[in-house]
């Protein structure tokens, strides 16, 4: 609410040197206290402002779910003070007397002909409270910068429905020294799913979506690996990470060329690991998935859908949804790594496609707004964007996240739509981090606190998100402060030991002495899986490696027919991924199997048949009369794929398999096998049949 700073302040005056009836006594400001009903205290919080149309003023009571409903009736006539709660049944009205300081309002509250006291005591501007509560914070923040080799930190705090602080810490480069501002923009990666299920709301308010109603009534070709998750899975199941299916983040990670509309039609051949619903796996692809049906319902982008339903209404005009509109803006931050004890600068990470799930870019500045947005249930500056039940809804429980918390300040975390949902040394805390290439980020609501936090960070995988949205709150709770900072560096050095002990031990199940079964010039090639597209294997100089999506990866000898990615500096790839290669029937390597999911059983990459094979002119290169004692077999080109054919005989399709050599479709066991010179035509047909191998010699062209 608006207050009238000059009333206060003059209030503020008189009540240090005059009696404090010499200033007419007043109901502005913010109001906190209990209706006391029988067995309970009932908290509340009440804010008046005396406007030129005369006092309004607004009402909440966590415990009952209500946020700043409006008040109705309010007057003030000398200490005498009572107003309503505007369209509740009953007329809830309060009939009080202001104390002799004016701090103090008490009196009675009616409710369906019940009575119950109640007392309110007037507080200080939450916001200019919890300003001055981190007051100290460049002392804390600073040092911390430094400990944790961090470039740069900004933070925004909101308090009471208005902006408590807004600041920036460190280098947003380091290498020109310039500083982090309010307004400089960061990638806030997965915090940006929330703006997703706030859009899928708004979809609901309007009468579009049902939260339950399964997805393939919306999207009729939409499929999964399971028939029946494919039926039942709905909106509420894809953005609480209960569809069944792990991550798959190899998908799509540092792949622009794929669609949106292709990542959702692939989904049926990604191996799911739990049944739907079963338990909580974190997905990436079903947050796409809900990005590409808010494109089908609306008709607009995802992109353009969060500008005219959030961005616009809240005056989030710098936010934007590519890294490359960020770089051109004069106030952004460079993304880093920490690698060792150095802190190295990276390429930003394009992740356009996957834009619902974790793509926006935005400043502590612009981001208050939408912590304000939230806090209010879905109104601002008297504009209402969402409804409030709508809203809260993504912010309550649907899916348990396995396991415990170890610390005593946290209880069982749980997943709501595109939030977290736990508690904070007894507050309600709604969250939700972001993790991409070069950044962190941590968007926290404390919703029956009215207080909201978000911390960027140009750093990837920072703690410090977390450590200082902790040091935040207990100030701006009013907690007993605790140094989290020194007690997370603490353990920092444990992990670390531990994680070299694991670094050396890595090799322990290798088998020694061993070599590959080929030359590896044999395993070169395409390798297809329907769900994640081409690996390359290539062969560069004396080793191999592997080129997926964009990224390479040098392949080291592991033992066999295993090879090791060797270290990289792409974070997503499993650390000491392998690749093993599969042998056929025929001494072909024909397939290699690599867990890039983690989660499921290794993934089989099929080997891609020579380009050439479905070449129209290549492949005419193959075609003739091919001539065996007492028969002539012709083969003919029939748009891209060769046709065989036996004198009397039905015609039969050759299906690529390798160098020059075909499988018979549908017919196991049986292939052909060209030779072919360095120029013209085929010399001769070889067929490989389980009763032998025969070769037919070239006897024509197929028109003579």
């Amino acid at each position: 609410m608006t207050l009238c700073r000059k009333t206060v302040l003059c209030l503020g005056l008189l009540w240090a040197s005059t009696p404090a009836w010499a200033a007419d006594p007043s109901l502005a400001g913010h109001w906190e206290g209990v209706i006391e009903v029988p067995g309970n205290s009932l908290k509340l919080d009440i804010d008046f402002s005396l406007t030129a149309d005369g006092w309004r003023g607004d009402i909440s009571i966590p415990a009952q779910g209500a946020r700043d409903m409006p008040l109705a009736g309010i007057t003030l006539e000398g200490r005498q003070a009572t107003f309503a709660i505007a369209g509740v049944p009953g007329n809830p009205t309060f009939t009080g007397t202001l104390g002799e300081t004016g701090t103090v309002l008490d009196g009675d509250f009616l409710q369906g002909g019940q009575t119950f006291p109640f007392r309110l005591v007037v507080t200080r501007d939450a916001a200019a409270r919890v300003a001055g509560a981190l007051k100290d914070l460049d002392g804390i923040i600073n040092p911390a910068l430094e400990d944790w080799k961090t470039p740069g930190l900004a933070l925004a705090v909101v308090a009471g429905g208005k902006v408590a602080l807004a600041a920036g810490y460190g280098y947003r480069d380091v290498e020109q020294k310039l500083p982090v501002t309010p307004e400089t923009l960061f990638a806030i990666g997965s915090a940006s799913k929330a703006f997703t299920t706030f859009v899928l709301g708004t979809l609901v308010d309007g009468g579009l979506l049902n939260w339950d109603e399964p997805v393939r009534t919306y999207l009729h070709d939409f499929l999964l690996h399971d028939e029946y998750a494919s039926a039942h899975l709905n909106t509420r199941d894809m953005t609480s990470h209960r569809s069944g299916l792990p991550r798959h983040d190899l998908t799509w990670y540092n792949n622009e060329s794929i669609t949106r509309a292709e990542l959702v039609h692939n989904l049926r051949y990604l191996p799911a690991n739990k049944e739907l619903r079963e338990t909580f796996q974190y997905n990436n692809l079903m947050f796409l998935t809900a990005g590409y049906l808010i494109e089908q319902l609306t008709g607009q982008t995802w992109e353009d859908a969060v500008r005219s339903r959030i961005f616009h209404p809240l005056g989030m005009a710098r936010s934007n949804f590519d890294v490359a509109v960020s770089q051109r803006d004069s106030d952004h931050a460079l993304p880093y790594v920490q690698k060792g004890d150095e802190i190295n600068k990276v390429e930003f990470r394009p992740i356009t496609v996957m834009a619902p799930a974790g793509a926006i870019n935005s400043s502590v500045r612009e981001m208050a707004r939408w912590l304000l947005v939230q806090l209010a249930e879905g109104a601002l500056d008297g504009e209402r964007l969402i409804d409030a039940g709508t809203l809260r809804e993504t912010r309550q429980p649907h899916m348990v996240v396995p396991g415990l918390p170890q610390e005593p300040e946290k209880s069982a975390l749980t997943y709501g739509m595109g939030w977290f949902i736990d508690t904070w040394r007894g507050h309600l805390r709604v969250h939700h981090g972001g993790h991409i290439d070069g950044f962190s980020a941590l968007v926290t609501l404390y919703p029956r606190d009215n207080v909201g936090v978000v911390v960027l960070v140009n750093k990837n995988g920072s703690a410090l998100t977390d450590l200082i949205t902790d040091t935040v709150a207990d100030r701006a709770l009013e907690l007993e402060p605790r140094d989290w900072i020194a007690a997370a560096a603490r353990k920092r050095e444990v992990a670390r030991e531990f994680a070299d002990e694991g670094k050396d031990a890595k090799a322990r199940f290798r088998v020694e002495k061993t070599r590959p079964s080929r030359a590896l010039a044999d395993f070169a090639g395409e390798y297809r899986h329907p769900g994640y597209g081409v690996l390359e294997i290539r062969l560069a100089g004396d080793s191999l490696t592997m080129h997926f999506n964009g990224m390479t990866m040098p392949l080291e000898h592991w033992h066999y027919d295993t090879f090791n990615v060797a270290e990289i500096e792409e974070a997503i790839i499993p650390e000491n991924l392998r690749v093993s290669f599969i042998t056929d029937l025929r001494g072909r390597v024909s397939r290699l199997e690599t867990p890039l999911e983690p989660l499921v059983d290794p993934l089989t990459f099929t080997r891609e048949p020579d380009a050439r094979l479905v070449d129209p002119n290549f492949l005419a290169r193959l075609t003739g009369r091919y001539s065996v004692p007492g028969q002539i077999i012709s083969v003919r080109v029939q748009g891209t794929v060769l046709v065989m054919q036996a004198s009397g005989q039905p015609a039969l399709e050759l299906v690529p398999s390798g160098d020059l050599e075909f499988d018979l479709k549908a017919i196991t066991g049986f292939s052909a096998r060209f030779t072919l010179p360095a120029e013209g035509p085929a010399t001769e047909l070889i067929l490989v049949q389980p009763n032998g191998v025969f070769t037919a010699t070239r006897a024509g062209d197929i028109d003579e």
